[in-house]
């Protein structure tokens, strides 16, 4: 028993240690309208948003909001690992519906550009499906455990889990100017175990977490 838990513990540790060789950071996209504009990012600490502009706006001036058809980047600096067209497809359909619930409850979602409206652009840059069998028992192993667990108070991501990446560019309306942008990583807290099943689990619960950090921002 004793020499299955050393094996255990030593593959999980060379498992994880292989997938975050695989899972980089967000670049400034050059296929990004938005790429010109966005600089390093010194106050987010956690590094999920590494890039952003920011001009001046007043968002107490925006109640309407246009969300355009989610884009999935195809440059060849895209950072999706492992993911099918399927998938891509699914994870777009899947972040239009929840960003647009959640800035539902800020914003009169319009078709038309008017005072008063913002235009709303988001791209799927990458995505890391959950590694089959090994990302549910790095989280049930005993050693696995250990490792998410310091993963978790470093607010790092989790053994084997996904991930999505993404980029938000927000723009006045009525006169396409750039308002706001950046690009994020978002993935599952190193704990949550559930968002360890299934191959699209994570980064479904990735975008879920996008969605309220961008509503986070405008109120």
């Amino acid at each position: 028993m004793k020499l299955a838990s050393k094996a255990s513990l030593a593959f999980i540790l060379i498992g994880s240690a292989l997938a975050g060789c695989t899972t980089a950071d967000p670049l400034v996209y050059s296929g990004l309208a938005s790429a010109p504009n966005l600089q390093p990012n010194p106050s987010d600490p956690s590094g999920r948003v590494p890039f952003r502009y920011r001009g001046n706006a007043d968002w107490k001036q925006y109640d309407k909001a246009i969300i355009d058809p989610v884009t999935v980047y195809r440059a060849q600096d895209n950072q999706f690992i492992d993911t099918s067209e399927q998938d891509k497809g699914e994870l777009a359909n899947y972040m239009q519906t929840r960003f647009t619930e959640q800035l539902r409850t800020r914003f009169g979602i319009v078709n038309t550009p008017m005072p008063g409206t913002l235009r709303i652009h988001l791209t799927l840059t990458g995505a890391k499906k959950t590694t089959p069998v090994l990302g549910p028992f790095s989280h049930l192993d005993v050693g696995g455990n250990v490792y998410n667990v310091v993963q978790a108070a470093r607010d790092k991501e989790g053994s084997m889990t996904g991930s999505v990446s993404y980029a938000v560019e927000i723009y006045d309306a009525p006169s396409n100017r750039l308002l706001s942008a950046f690009v994020a990583k978002q993935f599952p807290g190193a704990m949550n175990v559930g968002a360890s099943f299934g191959a699209l689990k994570a980064s479904k619960v990735s975008i879920d977490k996008g969605a309220e950090a961008l509503l986070a921002q405008f109120q």
